[in-house]
């Protein structure tokens, strides 16, 4: 049964750290894979669960920068290249997964680009609809197997404050009927991938596979590399100086939500839920704009539900749980 979307008692928050959230559990024989964990929040996701004895693998659309990152990092890691808008390039890394592992015990969700110009990939779909969503989607799907085959698996999938912007437009999600724009295409692509952990929940709970999708906090990483300075003065990430924004979190803090979520004992039989600062986040109230809880239209199951089967047409791949 999908947890109740309502904050509950943790001992972690808004400053907490990845290190500090996964201090004193042992992931020793644990599988992890982490898309994207070369760079930004994923690196840091990556050095918390390899610290506590995960065995990782990273999947990198740049392998040669993944290994300048993570080859002096310690830890069992691997990297194999992973291309989440190419459909081939997904299906033989995760046959690559399934050649090294029996099981799949945490899938991180990480790796996304955002607000960037209009761009299709090889099928036409509209790039961040594509890489966010879509190549996840594939991907879990493909590693589907291994996650049963766990005990007590779980998928955490990186959504964003940007969902509150706008829903998935399940009609024309990839923007061939209405003029494009980076920033509602970026918001449909969050909203998704917390529609898909909601969805993804409901299918798995009966193999005791549980899904989670989480809002990092505002930080400065690679993934404003679309942005220009002048934009992200203009919405308060930086200063006329330069400065970043002071409720903005470190790399380390930003990823410890998804760490929490992959490893708390809190969450244990839980799932389906959206969260934010090491909790499960609190509704919005539409009346009072403010920086957090999350919107009803990624907690509306129908909906949820009808983005699966979109996705199942777009991909061509049908999930089997």
């Amino acid at each position: 049964m999908t947890t109740q979307q309502a904050p509950i008692s943790s001992p972690f928050g808004y400053r907490s750290t990845a290190k500090e959230v996964v201090e004193g559990i042992d992931l020793s024989g644990k599988n992890v894979l982490v898309t994207g964990g070369y760079s930004g929040l994923g690196t840091e996701t990556v050095r918390a669960l390899a610290g506590a004895g995960a065995n990782v693998i990273v999947g990198a659309r740049r392998p040669d920068a993944a290994h300048e990152v993570l080859d002096e990092m310690p830890g069992d890691i691997e990297v194999l290249g992973l291309d989440l808008s190419d459909p081939a390039s997904i299906d033989a890394f995760a046959a690559a997964v399934s050649e090294k592992w029996g099981r799949l015990d945490i899938l991180i969700n990480n790796a996304a680009i955002m607000a960037s110009p209009l761009a299709r990939d090889a099928r036409g779909y509209e790039m961040q609809f594509a890489t966010n969503h879509l190549g996840h989607f594939q991907l879990t799907a493909r590693l589907w197997p291994l996650l049963k085959a766990a005990e007590g698996a779980r998928v955490v999938a990186l959504s964003s404050i940007g969902h509150r912007i706008v829903g998935v437009d399940i009609d024309d999600p990839n923007y061939n009927n209405r003029e494009y724009s980076k920033w509602p295409a970026y918001g449909q692509a969050k909203s998704a991938n917390a529609l898909f952990a909601l969805h993804l929940d409901t299918l798995g709970e009966p193999h005791g596979v549980r899904a989670f999708s989480v809002h990092p906090g505002g930080i400065v990483t690679p993934l404003q590399r679309h942005l220009t300075m002048e934009e992200q003065t203009a919405m308060g990430w930086f200063d006329a100086e330069g400065n970043v924004n002071e409720a903005f979190k470190s790399t380390e803090e930003g990823a410890s939500t998804s760490v929490w979520c992959a490893v708390s004992p809190l969450l244990e039989g839980e799932g389906g839920v959206y969260c934010e600062d090491c909790n499960i986040a609190a509704p919005a109230d539409p009346n009072k704009p403010g920086p957090g809880g999350v919107h009803p239209h990624v907690l509306d199951a129908g909906i949820a539900a009808k983005l699966w089967a979109k996705s199942e047409e777009l991909t061509g791949v049908e999930f089997r749980p």
